[in-house]
């Protein structure tokens, strides 16, 4: 990347939030510090206006703008990608607020780019139909939810855990985070009902509002916290499996679906590690790809798909003409 496109991309990263320290550019754009403050310096006197903070970095002057930001092909057509994406494995709420957002990214396309996005629209499709529809749920809170962790409110919900048929009302939860896992989303949070961190699947929720009650401040890692807790306690189980390199990377989003974590690359294969809650759910998917993958962690799931595979003999070994 030469200067100018790099100086560029710095005053584009700076306006993506409110401070960001001479090492968080210095490792995005993999320069040094030293190299860092002369290009601050230099968007200073090229009339940016650029601020600093001790402890917390730098940022633009509030008021500053850039012109239209111009897309090329490539960007406009991974902003199609997420739109679909948005579009399947969200919720209403976020549908709309991304379909305004990418009408004015839209508006500023030049003709061209325009024109690879309605070429490209009907030939890229994302097939996944949500639970929570087919079963008439409302499907409409995500943006509530992102709008209570930003400003620290706590929420007031109607929850159906459906499973055990409990149907509680006027919850009040202390939000800690969103999280996207086994093919849903989650609210995690402290329930003042239950007095204790609780999961609640968003595709569950019968209405929600946000309270004016102020909700506590959250510890940084206080969401990876307690899922590490959750995996020790059982209550969500961390499943390691190496797939064969043949499969492993064809797996871009359906792994997603069982709770994907991350992986690392191990015996001339892929080990991905998974949060599930469900072992019956992940075993029939990894029975599909055969001797292909090895769980290698936790022994109960290996014993369970060794059951499956002697009911499966069993039932066509039955079966047999």
């Amino acid at each position: 990347m030469n200067r100018i496109d790099r100086l560029t991309a710095i005053l584009i990263q700076l306006q993506t939030k409110r401070f960001h320290t001479a090492n968080e550019i210095a490792e995005k754009f993999d320069i040094c510090i030293r190299t860092v403050y002369r290009d601050l310096r230099a968007l200073d006197e090229a009339g940016v206006p650029i601020g600093s903070e001790a402890g917390k970095g730098y940022f633009i002057v509030e008021g500053y703008h850039l012109p239209p930001v111009m897309f090329t092909r490539e960007e406009a057509g991974a902003l199609l990608i997420a739109g679909k994406l948005v579009d399947k494995l969200t919720d209403n709420s976020v549908r709309q607020q991304f379909t305004r957002a990418t009408d004015k990214i839209k508006a500023v396309l030049p003709s061209k780019e325009k024109e690879v996005i309605d070429e490209l629209d009907n030939k890229v499709e994302v097939f996944y139909n949500p639970i929570s529809e087919r079963n008439g749920y409302s499907n409409n809170f995500i943006s509530a939810i992102q709008l209570a962790l930003a400003t620290g409110k706590c929420l007031v919900i109607d929850y159906d855990t459906f499973y055990s048929q409990e149907k509680t009302r006027n919850r009040t939860v202390d939000p800690t985070g969103l999280v996207y896992y086994g093919s849903t989303w989650h609210l995690i949070g402290f329930c003042k009902l239950r007095n204790d961190i609780r999961d609640f699947r968003v595709d569950r929720l019968v209405s929600l509002k946000i309270s004016d009650e102020p909700a506590r401040e959250k510890g940084r890692h206080e969401l990876k916290d307690y899922f590490n807790k959750k995996w020790d306690e059982g209550d969500l189980a961390e499943v390691t499996v190496w797939f064969d390199n043949k499969i492993a990377s064809t797996l871009t989003s359906v792994k997603y679906y069982f709770g994907y974590v991350d992986e690392v690359t191990k015996d001339q294969g892929v080990e991905m590690n998974f949060a599930v809650n469900d072992f019956n759910y992940i075993a029939r998917w990894l029975l599909s790809y055969g001797n292909m993958i090895k769980v290698v962690k936790p022994l109960a799931l290996h014993d369970l798909m060794v059951e499956l595979v002697k009911d499966l003999a069993i039932a066509y070994l039955s079966q047999r003409p």
